[in-house]
């Protein structure tokens, strides 16, 4: 009986030692699983919540953030869009601001001039990266365009040479003399942009005379072109938010008075503009998304990246609005068709 209950025992002791190793095992498996989950937790940590305001909604605008949306997809960047109009709003447009940076988003994308100035008086600790913005040293968004100096830089819609180039074509081949301009002067992008066409006009000595119309919000703007009409031969509109909103308005009011009108960029000359010196919003947009991506991996800073101007420079004309205004389009104006760009 002896040796049978030693036997027994030494069963028992030997099943307990095969459970504890099972269960030593078995332990383990936790600590195993943790490890495997270790890089999806980093991974989910480089997901980034961008946070974008926008003043209203127009092509040329959303053009702008469909290029900055690829250029971060492009470069693998995980991320994730509050996106916030203020449908011309300026009070929602303060709002807005405020509310991204309340939410503690990584980074701000502005677009418009406007929407840069809301969340640049918001915040100084969230980078933020603009585009369609036209003066940023005089919106005083950058201490200067070669460095910027604080939280915000991105790119501008204003080519150097695109006013000048404009106001030479209303001037030596349309005849132009007086040139009518309806915006919005609340936008400081606006104002900035007459004030420049004024100063330039007067430095070149060109012999134009603007004739202003004022808007306050995009129901006026049919409304303030009619009233140019018998008082000017031509008109330029500029890249004007509120304005560009409502471009069929001006287009209808231009098209029906045989009035040449030229515009600031190409998707108001799709919209039924003359012509323009301009380029694809997109690029400025994609231009701008390189931008954060620098920011968001680390790689560089907003006061030290130079505010970029548009790379490319093409001039464009509607053949269908040149012929609604009698209009004959001369080979050596080297203009493409707005139905020629790549969309």
């Amino acid at each position: 009986m002896k040796r049978k209950w030693k036997r027994s025992a030494m069963a028992l002791f030997s099943g307990a030692i095969l459970m504890l190793a099972a269960c030593g095992n078995n332990s383990s498996a936790p600590e195993e699983e943790s490890s495997t989950d270790q890089p999806a937790q980093e991974e989910e940590a480089q997901k980034y919540t961008i946070g974008v305001t926008q003043i209203v909604e127009h092509p040329s605008l959303n053009a702008a953030f469909d290029g900055f949306k690829a250029a971060l997809e492009e470069a693998g960047i995980d991320a994730e869009y509050d996106v916030q109009i203020a449908q011309g709003d300026n009070s929602a447009n303060t709002s807005i601001a405020n509310n991204l940076v309340s939410a503690g988003v990584d980074l701000i994308f502005a677009n418009s001039t406007p929407s840069a100035q809301a969340a640049a008086s918001a915040t100084s600790d969230i980078p933020i990266i603009f585009t369609s913005v036209t003066d940023a040293e005089g919106a005083e968004l950058v201490e200067s365009n070669e460095n910027p100096g604080g939280n915000v830089t991105g790119t501008v819609d204003t080519h150097p040479d695109a006013i000048p180039n404009t106001l030479k074509f209303l001037k030596e081949e349309l005849n132009a003399e007086k040139v009518g301009m309806v915006f919005n002067s609340g936008e400081q992008n606006s104002r900035a942009q007459v004030d420049s066409i004024k100063q330039l006009i007067e430095d070149e000595g060109l012999g134009l005379e603007i004739v202003e119309a004022s808007v306050a919000t995009s129901a006026d703007v049919k409304q303030a072109a009619e009233s140019l009409v018998g008082s000017v031969d031509s008109m330029y509109t500029i890249t004007d938010n509120t304005v560009v909103s409502a471009l069929e308005s001006v287009v209808s009011v231009a098209n029906d008075n045989n009035i040449p009108m030229m515009v600031g960029e190409f998707d108001s000359v799709e919209r039924g503009g003359f012509g323009a010196y301009g380029f694809e919003y997109y690029d400025i947009g994609y231009e701008a998304g390189q931008m954060a991506v620098k920011v968001l991996k680390g790689e560089s800073e907003p006061a030290e990246m130079p505010v970029q101007y548009p790379q490319n420079l093409k001039f464009v004309i509607n053949k269908e609005t040149a012929d609604a205004v009698g209009i004959e389009i001369k080979d050596e104006w080297n203009a493409e068709d707005v139905k020629e760009l790549e969309k």
